[in-house]
């Protein structure tokens, strides 16, 4: 991890000390919705990637706040915080294996990601008024970031965090990496507002989001009551669940076999789309102003000589 936040670190200072004399700054806040694709969701099929899994229902909020810097004509680069959570719930599934598991999960989470964006398409004069000030702007972006994590489960009237329980008798961190992509575009109003959109999809490297993962462990094996019964919620939906399929959950302790209680081969993943407004600032580089900073009215670089045309 540190190595690839280093790698990151010293591409951004490479890129930066390539600038072009003319730079362009602009921060600002996002609004907007979160989801999840993981071990909960989806309808009769067992687990898939990408939107098959969507449960909309469960669809959550997302705020931030973000600065980019142009370093290139195409290319910025971009450091975002976001506040989000994601949640999802077996009893909204159609597959009859979820809605029988019965588990549920809320998370609120802090991203903080590092991207770079590249322009693919730019209008900078919106109504051909030769003046400039509006323009148009879209681009597709990757990065790296990191986040905090910290799922909890909706049990007896209240949210309980689940990391420090351990239900798969797993211990995970609630800090980890993701890898940041996606497209987005804003209008650029009076060369110094800015309105846009943004689509950001975060793959991470973790399959805990939700505290789901692996098997049932057995029930002697974990630190506390309480860590027992959100492992296996299956008991609560009583006399609603055929006894035969309610075997299926939990651990098997006449066979001694940890029976499925997650998809381990797929990571967890979460998504955001915002609104976002953010300001200008525009200037000239250090390097450019003192190179040739009389052309702005500051002192002149040594002697002018007088050159004359000779016939």
């Amino acid at each position: 991890m540190k190595n690839i936040f280093l790698l990151t670190f010293l591409l951004t200072l490479s890129l930066i000390s390539k600038a072009q004399r003319q730079w362009s700054l602009d921060y600002g806040l996002s609004v907007g919705v979160s989801n999840y694709l993981g071990d909960i969701g989806g309808k009769e099929k067992t687990r898939r990637d990408f939107v098959s899994d969507l449960k909309f229902a469960k669809t959550r909020w997302n705020v931030g706040g973000f600065v980019r810097y142009k370093i290139r004509p195409k290319i910025s680069l971009k450091l975002a915080l976001d506040y989000l959570r994601i949640e999802g719930d077996d009893k909204l599934s159609t597959n009859p294996a979820r809605v029988a598991r019965n588990l549920n999960f809320r998370n609120d989470m802090f991203d903080l990601g590092l991207t770079a964006e590249y322009f693919f398409y730019e209008n900078n004069d919106l109504g051909n008024t030769y003046r400039y000030k509006n323009g148009f702007r879209a681009y597709i972006f990757a990065g790296v970031g990191g986040y905090y994590s910290n799922p909890k489960a909706y049990y007896n009237g209240e949210w309980i965090a689940l990391r420090s329980l351990q239900t798969e008798g797993v211990a995970y961190s609630s800090i980890g990496l993701n890898i940041p992509a996606g497209l987005g575009f804003y209008f650029t109003i009076s060369k110094r507002h800015r309105l846009g959109f943004e689509y950001n999809y975060r793959t991470t490297f973790s399959d805990y989001l939700d505290d789901i993962s692996t098997t049932y462990k057995n029930p002697s094996t974990l630190g506390s009551a309480e860590s027992v019964a959100l492992s296996n919620r299956t008991p609560e939906l009583g006399s609603s669940i055929d006894p035969a399929f309610a075997k299926n959950f939990g651990y098997d302790s006449e066979k001694g076999v940890e029976q499925k209680r997650g998809d381990k081969t797929h990571k967890d993943s979460y998504m955001t789309m915002s609104l976002s407004y953010s300001y200008v600032i525009k200037g000239k580089s250090s390097f450019y102003r003192g190179r040739y900073g009389h052309f702005f009215g500051g002192r002149k670089r040594g002697k002018v000589r007088k050159i004359r045309a000779k016939f």
